[in-house]
């Protein structure tokens, strides 16, 4: 006796069958919290994080997390970043570097910290403490005040990041203050060559 051959899957018992066999999706995240400070809507840009209370100098505020990627994986979420700010998207930067090899994607729902605006003079500050990135006050902080931290761009990318801080040594764009000098030599040189009308 032989054996009947089974009927060949139809596309919706395969789909049924991939599903089945799918990994279940990662469970749903709570958005991080710190007793220190919480989400308002800034004044800066969009949404941004605010101190509950007065914070002392030195105070660790809250963890930056993400998702742990290679320097590979960086550079193309990076370029699709880039594309997606080209037609009009996000182009938030939310990449920390944790080192030679690893870098932090903190572009994460949950991640709370990704909302701290950048200032040219900034009340807080990003260490990298064994693996992990803290946003910590550099000085003093009151009660209200809105939490920033110096994003440390590289000048290379400096019209992609217009800065909107209002600080008095704000140079018009968010660029790390290592480099501020060189920025500011560049559009005094754009300055001068620009025809008078």
């Amino acid at each position: 006796m032989s054996k009947k051959k089974p009927a060949p899957a139809t596309p919706a018992v395969r789909a049924k069958k991939k599903r089945a066999s799918a990994k279940p999706a990662a469970p749903v995240r709570a958005a991080t919290t710190s007793e220190w400070a919480h989400v308002w809507q800034s004044p800066i840009h969009g949404r941004g994080i605010r101190a509950t209370r007065d914070i002392p100098s030195g105070t660790r505020i809250m963890e930056y997390e993400g998702e742990r990627i290679t320097k590979a994986e960086s550079e193309r979420r990076d370029a699709a970043r880039a594309a997606r700010e080209a037609e009009g998207g996000d182009g938030c930067v939310y990449i920390f570097e944790i080192n030679k090899r690893h870098d932090l994607d903190g572009h994460m729902e949950w991640n709370t910290a990704r909302l701290i605006n950048h200032s040219c003079e900034p009340n807080c500050q990003s260490e990298k403490v064994r693996g992990h990135i803290w946003i910590s006050a550099r000085r003093d902080i009151a009660a209200g005040e809105e939490l920033s931290f110096d994003y440390g761009f590289d000048v290379e990318n400096w019209r992609q990041h217009p800065c909107r801080c209002g600080s008095p040594k704000c140079v018009g764009y968010i660029v790390a203050k290592s480099h501020r000098w060189r920025l500011r030599k560049r559009l005094a040189k754009l300055r001068r060559a620009k025809p008078v009308k």
